[in-house]
């Protein structure tokens, strides 16, 4: 049974596609006008403030690289062909490439091309953001077939300026000043699974998140470029995330249709790894993977960096390197599903909704176990299962709301349902056998 309130704005299937066709072909990296544009057009979903961290500027052990700017590359090939034109496919330049033009022999040439003998129909996606180096990616189908006489032309138009990179962020403001994080990247060009599910799932968890009548908590959506990003933010806000946080995730990955992982976060019993770890038994029983922490993966190994040592874990479907086609033009919108991408949001928002409903409650009456049937509590009660469980979780929640105990410790020693528990402790309360704390 899911959490969602009536009163949440819900995206479609085909709203979440319309939005993934456009930031598809934008050229992102960890700076420059592809990661603007992809901002832009997420500020149509959730309306962030943009933030600009300028070039060589330190956060902590790292500095802020320069921004790239890239016009075009492609190589013409001795007969005369243009190939690995950035227009047909931006994986097929490492990411970011310094500028070059030249003429080249094969054997010169191939000392900058980059492909997958073990793939041979996948263009890798190759990087180089700290050391300047320039390199061309294809399928190895298409380099083996390459001509091994003649020049090859190599034209690459690009620069490297110090110029600013591009983070955005919003508070959604709740009755208290206690943070949730939810943050996502936005720094690998065409890769549906490991890139644009992400945003994709962050920006219209905000806005159902928007659409509540009332939120206990507050938000913080962060929106960044992966490592680079995540520790400028905590250079700027990581003071006030400390003070303040108390749970947080990743989103990434989120986009295929399979099952769901949740990595837990370094303190491993945090508010988020409770919230998530409940919501997935309710909802698929044994049919998720936990993952332990460790300090691999994405941003959350920043978040969670002994220095911050934040709550913040990650609720993933395909683990980032454990599916085939990871950092590969494979990593496609064929690959993803929509109605995958939209339970993402679901379970997400689930999770959110056991968060904000989580209390702690004080037994009114704690002198043996209150009579239920005059109170309306079990009179409808029958023999069936459904009913069965719900008295159990009445009796566990009445047993255990000793004001130490909240619903999530209740749920996890009782194995009960968190909306049966939800549910009862709201019957009780008005019936004036709880109060909550």
């Amino acid at each position: 049974m899911s959490l969602i309130y009536p009163d949440t704005t819900e995206e479609s299937t085909t709203e979440i596609e319309a939005y993934f066709d456009r930031l598809w072909p934008l050229f992102r990296s960890l700076t420059g006008d592809g990661v603007r544009q992809t901002h832009q057009i997420l500020s149509e979903i959730i309306p962030f403030e943009r933030i600009e961290i300028a070039s060589g500027t330190a956060v902590f052990d790292w500095n802020i690289p320069k921004e790239w700017i890239i016009n075009e590359a492609y190589i013409i090939a001795p007969s005369g062909e243009k190939i690995l034109d950035i227009k047909t496919n931006n994986l097929h330049l490492v990411n970011p490439s310094i500028p070059f033009q030249g003429q080249l022999s094969w054997q010169e040439l191939d000392q900058h091309l980059h492909s997958l003998p073990d793939m041979p129909e996948a263009i890798p996606y190759v990087t180089s953001y700290y050391q300047d180096r320039w390199g061309f990616c294809l399928s190895h189908q298409q380099r083996q077939q390459l001509p091994k006489e003649g020049q090859y032309q190599v034209f690459i138009d690009s620069k490297l300026i110090d110029g600013s990179m591009t983070l955005s962020h919003l508070l959604l403001e709740g009755e208290t000043d206690q943070e949730i994080l939810i943050s996502t990247y936005t720094c690998h060009p065409s890769m549906a699974n490991n890139e644009l599910s992400g945003p994709l799932v962050a920006a219209f968890l905000y806005r159902r998140l928007a659409s509540l009548a009332k939120r206990k908590y507050t938000y913080r959506f962060v929106f960044c470029p992966e490592t680079i990003g995540s520790i400028a933010y905590l250079s700027l806000y990581g003071k006030q995330m400390k003070e303040k946080m108390v749970a947080g995730y990743v989103v990434t990955c989120i986009g295929q249709d399979k099952h769901f992982s949740y990595k837990y976060s370094r303190q491993e019993n945090s508010m988020a790894d409770q919230a998530a770890q409940i919501i997935l038994r309710d909802r698929f029983q044994n049919d998720w993977k936990p993952l332990g922490f460790g300090p691999t993966g994405s941003d959350e190994r920043q978040y969670c960096s002994p220095g911050f040592n934040l709550p913040v874990g990650s609720l993933i479907r395909t683990p980032y390197g454990a599916f085939p086609e990871y950092h590969t033009s494979l990593d496609n919108k064929q690959l993803i599903s929509f109605d995958a991408l939209k339970e993402s949001i679901d379970v997400y928002f689930d999770i959110c909704m056991a968060m904000e409903n989580n209390h702690k409650y004080q037994n009114l009456m704690p002198f043996g176990e209150p009579q239920l049937g005059k109170r309306g509590l079990c009179s409808t009660l029958g023999a069936n299962k459904q009913t069965e469980d719900y008295l159990i979780a009445m009796k566990w929640l009445l047993n255990l709301s000793d004001g130490d105990h909240d619903l999530f410790q209740i749920a996890q020693r009782s194995h009960s349902p968190f909306h049966l528990l939800l549910e009862s402790a709201r019957r009780c309360e008005a019936v004036g056998l709880l109060k909550k704390i």
